[in-house]
């Protein structure tokens, strides 16, 4: 027979349920507005009280007004910070156990504390939302323009990647942080710049976040001069991918990787494949994983950089061309590695080289250790500086000229986002388009009514082939001057608008 206690019991569970529900959004609310804080040191301009918080570009000198500012405009954001991750109900926080109390150096919470929005299961930790002490910072320190770049990534299992994503928002924005985080179920790929106070609080809380505990640590975060003035705004998303391959991390797996090599192996690999290569007795390829307009301006000596736009031909590359790998050693590299984790992976696929070796850090660690080694030019960045330099080395053109000239603008014709290498003298002259078919349509834009736009038709990608056929050739290891390899510097060729090609018995190479 029912007890008669269960109705009583089925109220006391859901009105238990009820108060965790809204105990847990009233965290998830409080989180939010202690990220939009303007720091103590900041608040309090002569002539007033002070701005107290900061949102959507407006100052808030009242708790209610972001209080009602944030109910208003920001419901679907505390909404994810707020959603337990499982059926059942997670422990949650309560206002009084507001995250931002906790310092970053202070790790993870003892076991059995509320202090974070769980996610815990036995494939994938918890995750943490936690945020850091900046009361003792200045407004100054962490909004500083003489800051950092920083490039990272972490594959690893997330089981709840919009909550990660709602964290990692709250968080670049608690430390004023700009930039690009991509986040998915197979871990989280992200630049973002800011004060070297803010990033170095990013870096405590990334490596102090249980999701990524024993995988992250300090190495995997590549730093460059800069700051949040580096990006135009901060952008951070759930995606299928951390990087944009196009196939499915579900058939291709980061889990069978490459073998990764550190920047000593890999420069010890390259000088043993340069020196045989120039005897004609290779039998590796040093291939480029980037596009074009990336190892256009730096790359390693004797490398087979494909000419791509977008690493998601990289896998028809690949397909197209498995002749060339066949029984080879192969060394990949990338700008930081995360590209050769996933592109490794697919060539490995194919079953066709020998072994797979990839460089571990990418370009960034290499030249941290040999800014004067085997890669030339400069580094590509995804960011509003487009490059950085290691050495003094020009390896590319003017687009018009032929003038040696490696620094990248946007094309002047504002329905394209091609990069146009132009040399000061050119550019005074107007020639700023990528082509002349974007210099005449820029021409005509002008023109027409505001407002109305065209859709991209640039020949600089009409006429190059979407995924490239390299052809096996003679072996010699001359450019067209007749230079050897290791002395010629010959630059881009201005006619044909692409590096010059050292044929070998495996294939082309830059």
């Amino acid at each position: 027979p029912r007890s008669p206690t269960a109705p009583t019991s089925s109220a006391s569970c859901g009105a238990a349920l009820l108060q965790h529900t809204e105990h847990t959004v009233t965290a998830a609310f409080s989180l939010f507005v202690k990220a939009k804080e303007v720091p103590a040191a900041a608040r309090c301009p002569a002539g007033g009280e002070g701005v107290r918080w900061r949102c959507c570009r407006q100052a808030f000198e009242e708790l209610s007004g972001i209080h009602r500012h944030v109910a208003l405009q920001h419901a679907g954001d505390i909404g994810l910070l707020a959603a337990p991750t499982d059926a059942a109900p997670q422990a949650g926080l309560t206002a009084e156990q507001a995250p931002p109390e906790v310092s970053p150096s202070s790790g993870p919470a003892p076991a059995g504390r509320a202090d974070g929005l769980h996610g815990h299961s036995r494939s994938s930790p918890e995750i943490s939302c936690t945020l850091p002490d900046t009361s003792h910072l200045s407004y100054d320190d962490l909004t500083s323009k003489v800051g950092e770049v920083l490039l990272y990534y972490c594959y690893c299992e997330v089981k709840d990647p919009e909550k990660l994503c709602a964290w990692q928002k709250a968080l670049c924005q608690h430390l004023h942080l700009t930039g690009k985080v991509r986040i998915a179920s197979e871990g989280i790929n992200g630049t973002v710049g800011g004060s070297k106070v803010a990033t170095n609080l990013y870096i405590e809380v990334m490596l102090s976040q249980p999701l990524f505990k024993d995988i992250l640590c300090q190495e995997d975060f590549k730093s460059s001069a800069g700051g949040a003035h580096c990006f135009p705004d901060l952008r951070v998303g759930v995606f299928k991918e951390i990087v944009p391959m196009g196939i499915d991390p579900n058939i291709v797996s980061y889990k069978e990787t490459g073998i990764h090599l550190s920047p000593q192996e890999f420069h010890r690999e390259v000088e043993q494949y340069l020196s045989q290569a120039s005897q004609g007795q290779s039998d590796t390829i040093l291939l480029d994983c980037r596009n074009f307009y990336e190892s256009k301006i730096g790359h390693f000596q004797g490398c087979l950089a494909p000419d791509i736009r977008k690493f998601s031909y990289f896998p028809s590359y690949i397909d197209e061309n498995l002749e060339l790998f066949k029984d080879k050693r192969v060394l990949m590299y990338c700008t930081g590695g995360i590209r050769c984790e996933r592109g490794s992976a697919y060539l490995r696929s194919k079953a066709v080289c020998r072994e797979v070796y990839q460089l571990k850090g990418g370009i960034h660690k290499y030249l941290e250790e040999f800014p004067d080694g085997f890669y030339r030019g400069k580094l590509f960045v995804f960011d509003d500086r487009y490059a950085i330099c290691s050495n003094e080395d020009i390896i590319s053109a003017c687009r018009y000229c032929g003038t040696l000239w490696d620094q990248y603008k946007l094309c002047s014709s504002q329905h394209c986002q091609q990069l146009v290498l132009t040399c000061p003298s050119c550019r005074n002259k107007g020639l700023t388009a990528c082509c002349h078919v974007c210099q005449e349509k820029a021409l005509k834009v002008t023109s027409r009514a505001s407002g109305q736009t065209l859709k991209e038709e640039c020949e600089c990608t009409r006429r190059r082939p979407r995924v490239p056929i390299e052809h096996v050739s003679q072996k010699t290891l001359v450019c067209p001057e007749n230079h050897p390899l290791l002395d010629c510097k010959l630059p881009e060729c201005p006619t044909h608008h692409q590096h010059y090609r050292i044929p070998l018995s495996l294939g082309t190479v830059l």
